[in-house]
């Protein structure tokens, strides 16, 4: 009795209740509901009919909060990642044996003098660090398909952390043109391989990554999404195709300023959840099927990588140390 008469008073604070689990007040989520005002029409002008317009938008949640949809991105040209295979006017490289790693720039900012070679695939788009330092964004935010390559030196062991987005046409919502609807959920997925000078494997994309959400999208309400500790679980929530946007819900949290560094403490972040190639649906996609040697090597395969639901949490941040 003591100490309900405490909380009521409010000099304890209570458990915020969202879904079936109590969720601890620091993790409680700004929800919004609708659709964003469009700030920026379009990243990237590419022509064809694959081509997706990677606009951003600003929306206000219900405590007054704005929040970026997507996502606030590093969206800079001096920052483009090195292609292996871009459709929107850049190279295609047929496989691996194409490509002199001789020609592509080894990006130094940061520090040491060991070599590695990052090949990455994303869905929809990336930014890659190590040990806080941004070395390399996505250069095709939205569509077609593109896959890149990133050249760096790094002292053992460092951090490798990259801010994944599945990117939206409905933004605020989650939700693109797709299947005959107006309102489809799209899904996400991330590939990476990192290899030594020698050619050796020093780290791939598996379930000994961590990987947290941020921006969770569509929501038909607040009750299906389950927090417990540092996971943020919405599988519970509905990822139906709909032709209306009409009260759809969306989930954020803010991203830490040092998330991606060394030092950041990632223990209570859930290990990233691994998907199969079926899943993502990369096998009529060539900036993924022309190097299927590096990221389905038999030895070293990579797992495409994200939180728990690949359909509905659209902005998802992962880290590995490398040693």
């Amino acid at each position: 009795m003591r100490f309900l008469q405490l909380v009521l008073l409010g000099l304890i604070a209570g458990p915020t209740l969202i879904g079936p689990i109590d969720v601890l007040a620091e993790d409680h989520p700004a929800f919004s509901q609708g659709n964003a005002q469009t700030t920026i029409s379009g990243l990237i002008k590419c022509g064809g009919w694959r081509s997706r317009p990677s606009a951003i938008g600003e929306v206000t949640a219900t405590d007054g909060s704005r929040w970026t949809v997507p996502a606030r991105v590093n969206y800079k040209k001096s920052l483009f990642a090195d292609d292996l295979y871009n459709g929107c006017g850049g190279k295609q490289y047929s496989s691996l044996r194409d490509i002199d790693l001789n020609k592509i720039p080894i990006r130094t900012q940061a520090g040491g003098k060991e070599v590695f070679t990052a090949y990455i695939f994303a869905d929809n788009y990336f930014e890659f660090y190590i040990n806080g330092i941004l070395l390399g964004v996505d250069p095709v935010p939205f569509t077609p398909f593109n896959s890149n390559i990133i050249r760096f030196t790094a002292k053992r062991p460092f951090t490798v952390a990259a801010m994944l987005v599945d990117w939206e046409e409905n933004l605020g919502i989650g939700t693109e043109s797709n299947r005959g609807a107006s309102h489809h959920p799209g899904d996400g997925g991330f590939v990476a391989v990192i290899k030594n000078a020698q050619g050796a494997t020093v780290a791939i994309t598996n379930k000994s990554w961590r990987a947290q959400t941020f921006y969770i999208a569509p929501l038909d309400g607040k009750r299906c999404l389950k927090i417990t500790g540092g996971l943020r679980d919405s599988r519970a929530c509905s990822s139906s195709t709909r032709n209306s946007g009409d009260g759809l819900l969306a989930a954020h949290w803010p991203i830490p300023e040092n998330w991606a560094t060394a030092r950041f403490d990632d223990h209570a972040w859930p290990q990233a959840t691994t998907f199969s190639n079926d899943t993502v649906g990369v096998d009529n996609k060539r900036s993924y099927t022309n190097f299927v040697e590096i990221f389905d090597d038999p030895k070293t395969d990579a797992k495409f990588i994200w939180s728990p639901n690949l359909v509905l949490d659209n902005v998802v941040l992962v880290r590995k140390t490398v040693r």
